[in-house]
């Protein structure tokens, strides 16, 4: 799964994005969440405050109990501002 990595999500991540292959467990986004905290401490620090972040799948805003089902790409990034 292409995970993509936004403002300051990707700052603290490191990197702007990254596949990978994800256990058969991970079903929701939660579940995704809850795994990429575990990936290292730099993916701890950007998802330690996960009620600030929103996310998409394939480019569709989801809440954290999506299932991932078929998505081929994952977003997160901060909420955004209007002007």
């Amino acid at each position: 799964m292409q995970i993509r990595y936004f403002a300051w999500v990707r700052e603290k991540v490191g990197i702007e994005e990254e596949t990978l292959d994800l256990p058969g467990n991970i079903t929701t986004v939660a579940d995704l969440i809850a795994y990429l905290k575990t990936v290292d401490d730099n993916h701890a620090a950007a998802f330690e405050e996960e009620d600030a972040i929103r996310v998409a799948l394939d480019q569709m805003h989801v809440e954290a109990d999506a299932e991932l089902g078929a998505a081929r790409e994952v977003a997160f990034f901060p909420p955004m501002t209007g002007g």
